[in-house]
């Protein structure tokens, strides 16, 4: 993987560090490697003075954390500001996005401090050596909140190997889709080959619906609102499920944070990381329709010239575990996907992906079963 090249940026902020522009993959590599080392240096030569010196380095945290969001939908760490849940940090919005490779690409290179991707992709980002470290899960399958694979009703698609030269709309290369997709077809017994000669169409989620019953596409990736709206109008069957495919509720993508951002902003990093996990148990046991309107508020606050109409068919919060905590099974699951996609060779040494250390939240208690 490579990295996209920096946008042109002042001195960094007190706690943020330079990230280098980046280049190949192995000089990339290299590169982060190199200025983490020289950050953590500094880190462990000025932290512990700042700590002994009455506090002050608390100061000099970062107390703005730079984000991109999603058009028409509010992402969790919105969702903790406008509760209150990051205290004094603030959120800067700086741009949308709608891929989460590019989303956590903009956390490696410094033009953003928070972003969220596929699992899949963040592993891939890390091996490629980006000093990211994924903190919290933020999205998840259930039951309620899962993606599905739709065909048009009278489609003659019924089985995945039905699937060969056909075109399938996903978000993003590389990502959750993709991964749930191969593996969906290695299971239904289809060969390297045979999968290889399933397209797959890159199509803005918003887009996709369209897209499906114009006929530009075949299969068309749904989820959340946007699933529950083309069911709503009808005339579109399911394929498989991701949920189906993994047989069962799982997380399936991480936060992310710069390895840096982390030594130089511990409290501010606890504040984000505890502050998203109360906002997915607020999400988690509040009455539906009151969480709906917690969306539509920020939406509407934020002024982007956005529609709240699918908002109305928001489900549930989706994450698997309380609290968003990450478990190596988060990571693995994925490991044979990531292997035959040649970006993982052996063994998946889980240390280096995640940590628990930020999120602060006591195992909430168990999720209420009904939402109202």
């Amino acid at each position: 993987m490579k990295f996209r090249k920096p946008s042109a940026r002042t001195a960094p902020a007190a706690g943020r560090a330079a990230v280098p522009a980046a280049g190949k993959a192995a000089g990339t590599a290299a590169a982060v490697a190199a200025t983490l080392a020289l950050s953590l240096v500094l880190t462990g030569c000025g932290g512990a003075a700042t700590a002994q010196s009455g506090g002050s380095g608390a100061s000099a945290e970062v107390k703005t954390i730079r984000y991109q969001g999603s058009p028409n939908t509010v992402a969790l760490v919105e969702v903790a500001e406008d509760l209150g849940y990051l205290g004094d940090v603030k959120l800067e919005w700086v741009s949308n996005t709608t891929s989460g490779p590019q989303s956590i690409q903009s956390v490696a290179t410094d033009q953003t401090d928070i972003g969220g991707a596929f699992t899949g992709a963040v592993i891939k980002l890390i091996e490629a050596g980006a000093p990211v470290q994924a903190v919290i899960n933020y999205y998840g399958e259930d039951k309620e909140t899962f993606t599905g694979y739709y065909v048009e009703e009278g489609s003659p698609i019924r089985t995945a190997r039905d699937l060969i030269g056909k075109k399938v709309a996903v978000n993003t290369l590389g990502a959750h889709h993709e991964a749930i997709i191969n593996t969906h077809l290695k299971n239904s017994g289809l060969t390297p080959e045979e999968i290889k000669q399933v397209q797959l169409v890159v199509v803005p989620p918003n887009e996709t619906e369209v897209a499906l019953r114009k006929k530009q596409v075949d299969v068309g990736t749904l989820g959340g609102v946007l699933q529950d709206r083309a069911l709503a109008e009808g005339g579109v069957r399911a394929l498989f499920t991701d949920v189906g495919v993994i047989r069962g509720p799982f997380d399936a993508g991480q936060y992310v944070l710069r390895k840096d951002f982390l030594a130089r902003n511990p409290e501010t990093s606890r504040t984000v990381v505890t502050g998203i996990a109360k906002a997915i148990e607020w999400e988690r046991t509040t009455p539906r329709e009151q969480v709906i309107a917690k969306f539509k508020e920020i939406i509407t606050k934020r002024g982007r010239n956005e529609s709240t109409e699918t908002l109305k068919y928001w489900k549930s919060v989706g994450v698997a575990s309380p609290g968003g905590r990450l478990q190596d099974k988060d990571f693995t699951r994925w490991a044979d996907y990531l292997k035959s996609a040649g970006i993982i060779t052996g063994d998946l040494d889980t240390k280096k992906l995640y940590t628990n250390e930020f999120n602060l939240l006591e195992t909430p208690a168990p999720a209420a079963t009904s939402k109202g």
